[in-house]
């Protein structure tokens, strides 16, 4: 773990959950580069610049918001796994608090992406008292779908997002 600007969020069994920071940009940037992992994103595939300005977006939320994408480090070898956070997204007219979530490819399969929203969702809910967080995926993204499901969403709405098609789930502190 990087000792600059980074702060410990959380831990779960196998992950640190901690802030972003510029020095995650190498490994972040190899995997948001990466056309399998970011198939389903609404910005594409990210160069260095744009993961650099990903992680400068990060780091406003984290001053603005008291939370964002955080980096998921593994406990055993310290490599960055990928990002699970929670962060603001205009949905429409409102801004929404969005759950994410993107591993690189090699730790797929492993039930990290739902081990990390699980203790993100604990986070926002218990630390954050957020009255509720979002979750917005394509109807494609089976893996993503089912990582939302595992952690308690369930009904969606079908919207436009970016002028794409996708379903808005929404779990509320009480559920």
């Amino acid at each position: 773990m990087c000792k600059e600007e980074t702060m410990s969020i959380c831990e779960t069994e196998r992950m640190l959950i901690r802030s972003l920071s510029l020095h995650d940009l190498p490994e972040l940037s190899l995997m948001l580069s990466d056309p399998d992992v970011m198939k389903h994103s609404i910005r594409g595939i990210c160069d260095e610049a744009a993961t650099r300005k990903f992680i400068e977006w990060c780091l406003s939320c984290y001053d603005s918001h008291g939370f964002g994408p955080w980096a998921l480090i593994d406990k055993q070898d310290s490599q960055l796994i990928g990002f699970c956070g929670i962060g603001p997204e205009r949905v429409g007219s409102i801004e929404e608090i969005d759950l994410g979530y993107r591993l690189a490819k090699r730790y797929w399969g492993r039930g990290l992406a739902s081990e990390s929203a699980k203790a993100v969702l604990d986070y926002a809910f218990n630390e954050k008292q957020l009255d509720s967080v979002v979750v917005i995926i394509e109807p494609e993204n089976v893996a993503s779908i089912r990582v939302a499901e595992k952690v308690g969403f369930s009904g969606f709405e079908n919207i436009l997002f970016h002028d794409r098609p996708v379903r808005l789930y929404r779990m509320t502190r009480e559920e």
